[in-house]
């Protein structure tokens, strides 16, 4: 099984929308996936310490214990991070859960090496697909 953590505007599922900020993302999407096909969707609310709770975003993802990370972009100690703890991280270039699962199932997604150089990655990361 492959466990994939998703940073999204919503808790939609599979409908919804990835958040162009990772840290401050209000959902995590965790998608479980056997074989091809999706095997389980839940909805985890951010409760770092961008919304009051406690953690930096990376910290609170790896307790969801991911194969990997699928986000538009991130900084470079976030991805650091998950490099450390073998976590690969993917960058999205689709608007919805369902679309970059898909994607990641063909195996058209890129490995995300470098971070953004800014604190407000969403438009900053977008220069760089």
């Amino acid at each position: 099984m492959v466990r994939l953590v998703i940073p999204t505007e919503d808790g939609n599922g599979l409908d919804a929308r990835l958040s162009q900020h990772f840290g401050r993302a209000p959902y995590f999407v965790v998608v479980e996936i056997q074989g091809d096909k999706v095997a389980s969707v839940q909805a985890v609310p951010n409760q770092s310490e961008h919304f009051g709770g406690y953690g930096l975003p990376p910290d609170l993802i790896l307790q969801l214990r991911p194969d990997a990370v699928i986000t538009f972009g991130m900084g470079p100690r976030a991805i650091s991070r998950f490099q450390e703890a073998g976590v690969a991280v993917y960058r999205a270039q689709s608007e919805t859960v369902k679309e970059v699962v898909e994607a990641y199932l063909q195996g058209k997604l890129e490995e995300l090496t470098e971070g953004c150089g800014k604190s407000r990655h969403g438009e900053e990361c977008q220069k760089h697909q």
